[in-house]
């Protein structure tokens, strides 16, 4: 598999030998019901407490129709519309870099659909991509219960594969082989940056 510019597509070399892999949990706590949303949210709060990292969730833009002044100092929006978001859902800076990141939950368990991504929001990553931000999916199998950072190198690879028409989705296999498994901890629950050091690692050695 290669890049679009036909670059080969190489495998993140800290996957290999790694132990953080779904047969290898020691600290359990799937099963909870927490969203992925949610799991982030506590994770960002955990970051920006512990001065770790500055990351949010952008609000979704609202268009507002039609708003009453039953009083002058008072006014009640009657009716109003949610807008498409233009971005992704978080942003942030961790270590001086930017970080901008989509994330999605999916109940199939053997894929992830493609057409869960929007092709404003893959632009979005490409531009940051492009400036030198880390840009990436979170993506959450919900009924295996497992967690994966795939980059938008890799991303990139898929979507344009799903543009092809080759193929309309990401199989699980594909995305344990090319992403960063993130496993469930006591705090913060779901440690994301690590996988984005082993992005950063893995990124590096690509340019030595």
């Amino acid at each position: 598999m290669n890049y679009p510019n036909g670059k080969p597509f190489r495998q993140n070399k800290t996957q290999v030998g790694s132990q953080n892999t779904p047969q290898s949990r020691t600290i359990k706590y799937g099963g909870r019901g927490m969203s992925l949303e949610k799991d982030i949210e506590h994770s960002n709060k955990h970051y920006l407490n512990t001065r770790v990292a500055v990351i949010h969730k952008k609000p979704t833009p609202v268009q507002i129709v039609h708003v009453d002044y039953p009083k002058r100092s008072q006014a009640v929006i009657k009716e109003a519309y949610f807008r498409t978001p233009s971005t992704t859902d978080y942003n942030g800076v961790y270590q001086g870099r930017h970080i901008d990141f989509e994330a999605k939950e999916t109940k199939n368990k053997t894929s992830f659909p493609m057409q869960n991504i929007h092709a404003h929001q893959i632009e979005h990553m490409r531009e940051v991509d492009r400036h030198g931000g880390i840009a990436f999916l979170l993506i959450r199998f919900k009924g295996r219960d497992e967690t994966y950072l795939l980059s938008f190198k890799a991303l990139i690879v898929f979507w344009q594969r799903y543009l092809d028409n080759v193929k309309k989705s990401i199989s699980v296999e594909e995305v344990q082989k090319n992403g960063y498994y993130i496993p469930y901890q006591y705090q913060p629950r779901l440690d994301y940056l690590k996988a984005v050091d082993k992005l950063i690692l893995d990124e590096s050695e690509d340019r030595v």
